[in-house]
């Protein structure tokens, strides 16, 4: 803990200052959070208040629609403002958490950028919450090196990736640092204190501050980030519309508003991403009262079907229309070293994806793994010779709200229920233990993933129509039969020493929790935050 006279007034810092923190956790740094905090946090508040409003809503079954207040936005004629040269052919990025090495690998990958996360695939502890921009600064100065245990040396290429960094969503809050007794939105915390110390070093190196901005609902939200968008530059003296952003289209309710989105940050937006996995989770959290909007396996729920290639299609064409990029999704596989059949298999559906999104016209893509990049390179070099594909318009795609919320068919299994509790319980476990993005299965999973498949256990124990392909009933029962089962499998093939040291139990009681309470629990980052340091 520390609070002295050098802090912002109201200030107090709750976190231990191990050496090195001081470096960026200055007492100017400090100022610009608090002050992004004093003039913005209100906003955050009023926003989430209005997340919950709008839930009620759709609980009483409302369905989403195009706003009619917003017509004019999507009939006229506008674009977003230039983007910069180094975002200008964005074909392969690569995405994951802020720890030393992790960054140095991405950026050596050949992606054409890096997001650093400091959002899904991070635990935000105060240590990997501070290392993360102390990681972040170095790699932006190329000062950053890392030394393995065995005496293996990490120092960046001459030729990185650009770097993008995506700071929490505006549900998430840094109890390390409080504002006059209140914790600090996360989001001002990740995306202040790296645009504080790192903006002038990035235009000296001919780049900018760029950020993926995630969990964006409505255009509401996207206009406090364009207002701390220029407010932030007002205040430290960076050239009006320096600051770029890429939005994550990963809820239901923003897919509604991408034009609106677009429009309320054209003076700093470069484009959106299919945000996919969180975008799943996102329907079946908005609709979670809804017995018609029941989902089948998560292997099931794929990019092919209607519903999710609607969101895709419409994206692209929304992004091109305003000139700004239409980023494709994520691709979870990692490859499989000890068994070559199932790489084969992993690989083909990576280069299926990726074949899909570059032919319809993605603008680039996501990959969890470097090596991953040379596969989808080749993808996109192949059948995006340009650097981007703002030329392809869809002007003859149509996608109205049908078929947005048009539910995937397919069934629920055992093999899909067991998927899900063993998926869940190992990430949170991980999770608890500081790590946010965890191979798990030969997917890299990270938040977003084990949000799906905790959502889909409480909508199947929910609904009648949560019944497994051979006529049993998910039950609170039958989910805790399997939880156990699961857990006992891990233990026999880890070990005991290792099971008891893994955080398994804790994460099978806060998924249990989560899993059977009678209301949908928004985000479960939100109560495993209050079991971690």
């Amino acid at each position: 803990m520390a609070n002295d006279r050098t802090l912002p007034a109201g200030l107090e810092i709750r976190g231990s200052m191990q050496p090195g923190y001081e470096s960026v956790l200055t007492p100017a740094a400090l100022e610009f959070v608090t002050d992004l905090t004093r003039r913005f946090g209100d906003r955050v508040t009023e926003l989430l208040a209005a997340r919950a409003v709008l839930q009620k809503r759709l609980d009483d079954g409302v369905l989403p629609d195009f706003l009619p207040d917003t017509a004019e936005v999507r009939k006229a004629q506008w674009r977003v403002t230039r983007i910069p040269d180094d975002l200008q052919d964005r074909r392969v990025e690569i995405t994951g958490p802020t720890d030393r090495k992790m960054v140095i690998n991405a950026l050596n990958s050949g992606a054409k950028v890096f997001m650093a996360d400091c959002e899904d695939s991070l635990t935000p502890t105060w240590d990997n919450v501070v290392q993360g921009q102390i990681n972040l600064r170095d790699a932006v100065t190329r000062e950053i090196s890392f030394a393995n245990p065995d005496g293996k040396q990490y120092r960046l290429n001459p030729q990185i990736a650009t770097l993008l960094v995506r700071p929490r969503g505006w549900h998430l809050y840094e109890k390390h640092l409080l504002l006059d007794g209140k914790p600090i939105p996360g989001a001002f915390v990740d995306f202040g204190l790296y645009l504080f110390h790192n903006h002038a070093a990035l235009k000296a190196r001919g780049t900018g501050p760029y950020f993926y901005l995630p969990k964006l609902e409505n255009h509401r939200e996207a206009r406090l980030w364009a207002d701390v968008l220029k407010h932030s530059e007002a205040k430290l003296g960076i050239a009006p519309q320096t600051i770029k952003v890429t939005v994550l289209i990963e809820t239901i309710l923003a897919a509604f508003e991408m034009d609106e989105i677009l429009y309320e940050l054209r003076d700093h937006i470069v484009g959106l991403n299919c945000g996919r996995w969180d975008y799943i989770f996102s329907f079946i959290k908005k609709f979670s009262r809804r017995p018609d909007f029941v989902l089948p396996d998560r292997q099931q729920v794929t990019m092919t079907t209607h519903f999710l290639r609607s969101y895709s299609k419409l994206l692209i064409k929304t992004c091109h229309r305003r000139g700004a990029f239409a980023m494709g999704g994520m691709a979870p596989q990692i490859p499989i070293k000890n068994d070559p059949k199932a790489n084969d298999e992993a690989l083909a559906k990576v280069r299926a994806d990726k074949e899909r999104e570059a032919g319809d016209g993605h603008d680039g893509t996501w990959v969890a793994h470097p090596g991953l990049v040379p596969i989808a390179m080749e993808i996109f070099n192949r059948l995006m010779p340009t650097p981007n594909q703002l030329q392809k318009t869809l002007a003859d795609v149509e996608i109205n709200a049908r078929d947005l919320l048009q539910i995937p068919q397919g069934t629920i299994t055992e093999t899909g229920l067991r998927s899900n509790v063993s998926v869940s319980v190992q990430y949170i476990a991980a999770w608890l233990g500081g790590l946010g993005c965890v191979p798990i299965n030969n997917l890299m999973e990270d938040a977003a993933t084990a949000e799906i498949s905790r959502a889909q256990i409480w909508q199947w124990i929910k609904h009648p129509a949560g019944k497994l392909d051979d006529g049993r009933k998910v039950t609170v029962e039958l989910f805790r039969k399997i939880v156990r089962e699961e857990l006992d499998k891990l233990a026999a093939a880890i070990g005991a020493n290792a099971y008891a040291a893994g955080n398994y139990e804790r994460a099978a009681t806060l998924i249990d929790h989560i899993t059977t309470a009678p209301d949908f629990g928004t985000f479960i980052t939100l109560p495993a935050y209050q079991e971690i340091n």
